[in-house]
């Protein structure tokens, strides 16, 4: 579409005014957050069969919360989901939540903060999972206390951090990654459309008759040319490149990621979305939504409006967020290094491992 334009930024979910970003680990396993301390319109698509969720209900437009002020990007399995609370505390403590009865109690806040896990446990020490401190202590790396870990800063990091830092993509290390976009409007103005990703899944990320990645439209210039020889290390490690072996299927699953936006979309709109990103999804991993995975994408928007967009421009911002996904799932595996014994992708293609 040439109303999809390319411009400079950081590239990442921070483009998006009113969005923070913030990532904690633990031995094998971490949490990435995304804090809208000013709240968010919010919405969920699932597709994958072996979901790891939280607050996930509250999102369907049907119901009454309008507004959301993290999501959490959680390793562990459903043990990760205790980070949530973690998350939920730390807002508490900084006054950042709804105001469940309005200027009659102000102090009364609940943060609304929906969670999605991966499944990493046996990557690393399976006893390593978030707790509520690491979710306290990737809030405090997205808000940027001077006393977070200089390793848990916001800023732009990919590849083996928070949820990303135990997660497999396919038969190659996976990781977490980041995409952003301009969108040009009917009206003449723009908005940002953007991802962050935690790439985890069951399918592969690489042609098993070449070794290239699947989003091999939206590579940056210094990716390796793949050889024989890493491809049929890759091939060796997984039937295809993914992580289903001879033996049976592997799982250790889920892609989740969150897709934002700074234009004024409603909650159905935001809904369109979160189904977009799977777009990208499918793109980058093959198969995706496999009945192993969990695969989870959450749509916010900080200057979302009740009125919404028309439907031209939400056709726009869907095709911009399918694009960020892709290429947010590429980044996470450029950048991923070898780690618990899982290889990377550009390793295994420059015979580093």
């Amino acid at each position: 579409m040439n109303d999809l334009v390319k411009e400079p930024g950081t590239d990442t979910l921070l483009d998006v005014p009113g969005l923070f970003l913030g990532h904690a680990e633990v031995d094998s396993s971490g949490v990435s957050v995304v804090v809208c301390p000013d709240g968010a319109v919010a919405a969920v698509d699932v597709r994958g069969g072996g979901p790891g969720t939280r607050e996930t209900d509250l999102l369907a437009p049907s119901n009454t919360v309008e507004s959301v002020h993290a999501v959490a990007l959680c390793g562990g399995s459903a043990f990760g989901l205790d980070a949530a609370g973690g998350v939920m505390a730390e807002l508490e403590d900084r006054g950042i939540g709804l105001q469940v009865l309005g200027e009659a109690a102000p102090s009364l806040i609940v943060p609304i903060v929906p969670a999605a896990v991966i499944f990493d446990l046996p990557v690393g020490d399976p006893g390593s999972r978030p707790t509520a401190e690491t979710g306290r202590r990737a809030v405090a790396a997205a808000l940027g206390d001077a006393t977070a870990d200089a390793a848990e800063s916001g800023g732009v990091p990919a590849g083996n951090v928070g949820a990303g830092l135990a997660a497999t993509a396919g038969a190659v290390k996976g990781g977490f990654g980041q995409a952003s976009e301009t969108v040009r409007l009917s009206d003449g103005g723009s908005a940002t459309v953007a991802a962050g990703v935690v790439a985890n899944p069951a399918g592969s990320v690489v042609d098993p008759m070449t070794g290239r990645l699947w989003g091999r439209d939206v590579l940056p210039d210094d990716v390796p040319e793949p050889t024989a020889e890493g491809l049929q290390a890759i091939l060796a490690r997984g039937i295809g490149g993914t992580k289903m072996t001879p033996s049976g299927p592997s799982p250790l699953n889920t892609t989740i990621g969150v897709v934002a936006t700074d234009a004024g979309v409603n909650k159905p709109q935001a809904e369109r979305l979160a189904i977009a990103a799977h777009d990208g999804l499918a793109r980058a991993v093959r198969p995706s939504h496999l009945p192993m995975d969990g695969d989870t994408f959450f749509a916010l928007a900080p200057r979302g409006a009740r009125a919404g967009v028309g439907t031209d421009d939400l056709a726009l911002l869907c095709a911009a967020a399918a694009s960020c996904t892709e290429r947010a799932l590429v980044r996470a595996v450029l950048a991923a290094e070898t780690a618990f014994d899982v290889p990377s992708w550009r390793d295994i293609m420059t015979g580093t491992t």
